[in-house]
């Protein structure tokens, strides 16, 4: 018994596909015809050899035939649809051009079976074409899905590419000429001229609006985006823009913390970049939806290159204060870092502080007393403002 999706060929449909079999030769000739004189600017087989062409409407001509003549297959998993329609899909032939020449050959076939169809019944003939048109929808819903599958393929194995070029790019590939030329000219970029490479952090949301690489292109700014586990890394070339105007139309793209490079001379120098952008990034809390440049971090910069001696660096200058009850233990240290911020003047820090002048300077006595050291003095501003900037750190990654 026949599927849903197969024709039910009648006696007189078989006879009728039989009887159009010698036809085929005249049919694939008609059909190619069709193709280039009907409407011939929808139709683009630039890329097919016309022998190849040929070969494929004699092929579709023919499995019409098989299926009216009661093929035990259910035409929309028919393989030659499926084939032809991934090798045009390969050859880069316009889907609605397929689309098109399976309509024109299934109207050939039908004009063929009706010249053979007389002395035919008029209920013999309705269901002879029921059965043309269903198998005609069925091979092209097997083109069709066949076709959006090769696609499909297609991109996946383009970004694919691209992600292995990038990824050899950031390990420092492009020291070899040869493969920096290569990946230049399939990303698109330049070889030479300066890069910024970006590091935004990923997580459960997108870190860039989506279209970033598109939306700066059209301000003619070249740039390739990256998605990683762990941030989206972007190479961005400024051949036509300083990294002002690029980071001021960048900004606004930015979803979640992201750090930037200094400016690198060519792809040759992005491996290096990579790495420091990744270090800014790491500077920016994780709920921040911030960038921000290496050039504008580099005490934190340094922190975060050493976690290690940035925890000591914290327990050995502040962790009297730290083992403070939490209140009393953030209303000194906030003190402390708001008077240093105002160049170690009381007088100034008060008012951030909302609070009196000789407030602030007993504070700041109680973490003398604490901390066993004057807070005075150019290795004491050091040590404490890089020992706040460690600790601020290390809450933002908690």
């Amino acid at each position: 018994m026949a599927t849903p999706h197969q024709p039910v060929s009648t006696a007189s449909t078989r006879a009728l596909a039989a009887a159009c079999r010698a036809e085929i030769p005249a049919l694939t000739r008609q059909l190619l015809s069709a193709i280039f004189t009907d409407n011939p600017e929808w139709t683009d087989y630039t890329s097919v050899p016309r022998e190849e062409l040929r070969e494929g409407c004699r092929q579709y001509l023919t499995r019409i035939l098989d299926l009216l003549e009661g093929a035990a297959t259910d035409p929309e998993r028919d393989d030659v649809a499926a084939t032809i329609g991934r090798q045009r899909a390969a050859q880069g032939v316009p889907l609605e051009a397929m689309s098109r020449t399976f309509r024109l050959g299934g109207a050939i076939v039908w004009e063929a079976l009706l010249d053979k169809a007389e002395g035919i019944q008029a209920r013999e003939l309705r269901a002879a074409g029921t059965a043309v048109w269903t198998v005609i929808d069925g091979l092209s819903s097997a083109l069709v899905t066949s076709y959006r599958n090769a696609e499909l393929e297609q991109v996946r194995r383009v970004e694919r590419r691209r992600h292995a070029l990038i990824e050899d790019l950031l390990a420092g590939r492009a020291h070899d000429a040869s493969f920096a030329a290569r990946a230049a000219r399939e990303l698109n970029l330049p070889i030479e001229g300066e890069y910024l490479v970006v590091a935004v952090r990923g997580g459960d949301g997108r870190p860039l609006h989506a279209g970033t690489e598109a939306a700066l292109g059209a301000l003619g700014i070249r740039s390739v985006w990256h998605d990683r586990v762990d941030a989206t890394i972007g190479l961005v070339s400024l051949a036509r823009h300083d990294s002002a105007t690029v980071l001021a139309k960048l900004r606004p793209q930015v979803r979640g913390p992201g750090g930037v490079s200094p400016a690198v001379a060519g792809l040759a120098e992005v491996d290096a970049a990579h790495a420091l952008a990744l270090t800014a990034m790491r500077t920016v809390p994780w709920d921040a939806t911030e960038l921000v440049t290496l050039d504008q971090r580099y005490p934190e910069a340094l922190l975060v290159r050493s976690p290690d001696l940035a925890e000591l660096l914290v327990t050995r200058t502040l962790g009297p204060v730290l083992e403070l009850p939490a209140k009393e233990r953030d209303s000194l240290l906030h003190t402390l870092a708001v008077w240093l911020m105002e160049n170690c003047s009381a007088a100034n820090a008060a008012p951030r502080l909302h609070c009196h002048r000789n407030t602030v300077i007993n504070r700041l006595q109680r973490i003398s007393t604490l901390l066993g050291r004057p807070l005075e003095g150019q290795r004491s501003y050091v040590e404490l403002s890089l020992a706040l900037a460690a600790l601020r750190l290390g809450d933002a990654a908690s």
